[in-house]
């Protein structure tokens, strides 16, 4: 995990998880919480988060995740899955292949705005 080899902070890798592959795909109502998008929202503890997944049990569920949410309903609680699906297959849109996610310097990254909202990757080297 990021945490483990200090790649990033906290904050820097819910949003490479989150807002930034929303945007890249062209999810512009997802990845963000924010009134009119859709919640997706799982609750954890960074603390005891860890994959537990491995190859041969990939399947299993990581620890330290408390609540999952998908479009506002509840989907995990306190450990099991709750039953509910309330999720349907999201269609991309095409991706500008001139955009470059992972840049230093959002402000001159061409159809982003992520510079203009203060982004920077600069802050995580």
């Amino acid at each position: 995990m990021a945490r483990d080899v200090n790649l990033f902070n906290l904050e820097e890798a819910v949003f490479r998880m989150t807002d930034l592959p929303a945007r890249e795909f062209g999810f512009a109502d997802r990845g963000r919480l924010m009134p009119g998008h859709f919640a997706d929202i799982v609750a954890f503890d960074r603390e005891t988060l860890f994959d537990r997944a491995t190859f041969e049990h990939p399947p299993r569920p990581a620890a330290g995740i408390d609540q999952g949410f998908v479009n506002g309903v509840a989907v995990w609680q306190d450990g099991p899955s709750t039953g509910a699906r309330p999720g349907s297959v999201l269609w991309s849109k095409p991706i500008d292949q001139n955009h470059r996610s992972i840049v230093f310097d959002h402000r001159d990254c061409p159809g982003c705005n992520r510079g203009a909202q203060g982004y920077s990757d600069e802050n995580t080297r």
